[in-house]
């Protein structure tokens, strides 16, 4: 053989092999997993709360409906990083130990991105982290100031190839961008679709957004969405009814004005109209509101005005991630990716949008609790599909790790749900409960008690302890107090919660106490303690200060 025909040949084998790669990369569908920072179910068409009419998500919408939507999907911890954390690990904050905002997660405890790898895909993260340590996938391009919360406008990214060290020390190497975060964030993930990405691989892409945190600082171009448009208000915003309990309000409602930041003037140390009416935080949010004519009213009339403009901010924040996410749709259908992409979009936790006039998460309660769900991928999921299944955001990991083809890790405490996806049907022994644990104690200024419940499809009980993880009487309990605050010492009434949510979906009665439900709640308590043990979330070796109050009131 000549060399010419040698080279021809070797040139007809690398083509096949190449072609071959590429055929075999593109058998395993892409994973794009969306979350937005505090986008609460409420905030969006598909689950017909009273903001629906506002047709604030369409495009996020309509990829819902051409997939399956999760009815049911809730949180183990409402708050961001814990949250986070429980979504890489597959584990509940007890096991990641990523109990708050200050926990971080070490880069070999993060199995999500390490699982996923080992499938053959390339993994990128980008946008918010906030879970410390540094991230374990092949590209990130991360927010850092602010302790990784990031910064709404011109946010100071670190990325692959940098020194990974904490904002403003002497160590931290980053770059700042120019722009509102979601636009920035959005550019980012483009630009490693088109040019960074390794083509020959499927990917695994984490794609993070900012928005609607809290401040919600909105892109200037929505200065006027929603300016005109009256928005609507829940009516326990104004009459909460019989939720609660002397835990949440005090006896005699002593502690209503300390107990869960709002959007009125209840809460004295903690109330949106602080904000929304301040200098800065006008200039901040492109606004020009009327301080003087705000600042003066009263009752429910300075509840409606804050209410009115702390809804619109969050709203155009939301407006900003449906429009980017339809310019990542737009980029994928371009290439002819969006078929063979598996398209997940969630948030972080739910959200209080003025229920039962809270603001923040945090709570157990329903909206709070609840985060949207769907996932769109024609090849396996049929269109218009819907379920009521229970799942939580520890399912998440094992979930996609499955869909990517390998096998759910031992030690993940989540489970996969890859076989409802089809069809919405609970395969047999499917969960009907998930557990909820709030750890942060009376922290920050929002001022919301310790926790832990259990809710199934018709019921939810929840149990206050009114203590802090860690024991106040020790020496070390000082830690973290400039960081919460300093009314994390302060032990609130100890009660029980339960609502019946097949007469009660919102939450207006707390029916602890009437005997009607006897038996049901103590099947619940049953199944609480039983969970509770199987999770490894009992109190006594760790927090015995803690286990000593559930001893003495399990039985109240």
């Amino acid at each position: 053989m000549n060399t010419k025909s040698l080279l021809l040949g070797l040139a007809v084998l690398l083509a096949f092999f190449s072609l071959s790669q590429k055929a075999n990369a593109q058998k395993k569908p892409n994973i794009l997993y969306i979350m937005s920072d505090d986008h609460t179910s409420q905030a969006f068409g598909i689950y017909g709360s009273r903001l629906a009419v506002l047709n604030p998500t369409p495009t996020l919408d309509k990829i819902a409906n051409e997939g399956i939507i999760f009815d049911n999907c809730f949180v183990t911890n409402s708050i961001c990083t814990p949250s986070r954390a429980s979504i890489i690990t597959g584990q509940y904050s007890q096991a990641n130990g990523v109990l708050d905002l200050e926990g971080h997660l070490n880069t070999n405890d993060q199995f999500l991105p390490e699982e996923i790898k080992k499938q053959g895909y390339q993994t990128a993260l980008v946008g918010k982290w906030h879970l410390g340590r540094k991230p374990n996938f092949d590209y990130y391009n991360v927010f850092m100031e602010h302790g990784q919360q990031g910064s709404y406008f011109d946010p100071s990214m670190t990325q692959t190839g940098m020194k990974y060290a904490k904002y403003g020390s002497k160590d931290y190497e980053g770059k700042r961008y120019k722009g509102h975060s979601s636009d920035v964030i959005t550019d980012i993930t483009l630009d490693w679709l088109e040019n960074k990405r390794d083509k020959k691989k499927p990917f695994f892409l984490m794609h993070q957004f900012k928005a609607p945190h809290d401040d919600f600082e909105y892109a200037p171009r929505y200065k006027d969405y929603l300016k005109d448009v009256h928005i609507p208000e829940p009516a326990s915003l104004y009459h909460n009814g019989n939720n609660g309990s002397i835990a949440t309000r005090g006896q005699d409602d002593k502690l209503i004005k300390e107990i869960g930041s709002s959007v009125s003037k209840r809460n004295t140390i903690r109330h949106m109209g602080m904000r929304l009416w301040s200098n800065q935080y006008i200039k901040k949010n492109n606004s020009k509101l009327d301080i003087e004519s705000a600042k003066w009213l009263e009752g429910n009339e300075y509840t409606h005005a804050t209410y009115q403009e702390y809804l619109k901010r969050y709203l155009r924040c939301v407006k900003g991630v449906d429009d980017n996410v339809a310019r990542i749709v737009e980029y994928l259908k371009k290439e002819g990716l969006y078929d063979n992409t598996i398209i997940i979009y969630t948030g972080d936790q739910g959200f209080m949008l003025g229920e039962h006039d809270y603001i923040d998460k945090r709570w157990m309660y329903e909206e709070s609790m609840r985060m949207p769900f769907f996932v769109r991928y024609p090849k396996k999921i049929n269109p218009g599909t819907r379920t009521d299944a229970i799942i939580n955001n520890t399912d998440f990991a094992p979930t996609m790790i499955e869909l990517a083809g390998g096998q759910v890790p031992k030690k993940m405490q989540g489970h996969s749900f890859k076989k409802i996806l089809k069809k919405g049907e609970e395969p047999k022994g499917w969960q009907q409960s998930t557990y909820y644990r709030y750890w942060m104690h009376m922290a920050h200024a929002h001022a919301n008690p310790a926790h832990f419940g259990i809710r199934t499809k018709e019921y939810k009980l929840i149990f206050f302890y009114g203590k802090y993880w860690v024991d106040v009487n020790k020496p070390g309990a000082d830690w973290n107090k400039k960081s919460w605050g300093n009314r994390f010492t302060m032990d609130t009434p100890v009660a029980w919660e339960f609502y019946d949510l097949t007469i009660d979906p919102k939450e207006m009665n707390n029916a602890y106490n009437d005997p009607k439900y006897k038996g049901i709640i103590a099947d619940l308590k049953e199944q609480l303690k039983a969970k509770r043990k199987e999770l490894n979330e009992e109190d006594g070796d760790k927090y015995p200060h803690i286990q000593k109050v559930i001893d003495a009131h399990w039985n109240d």
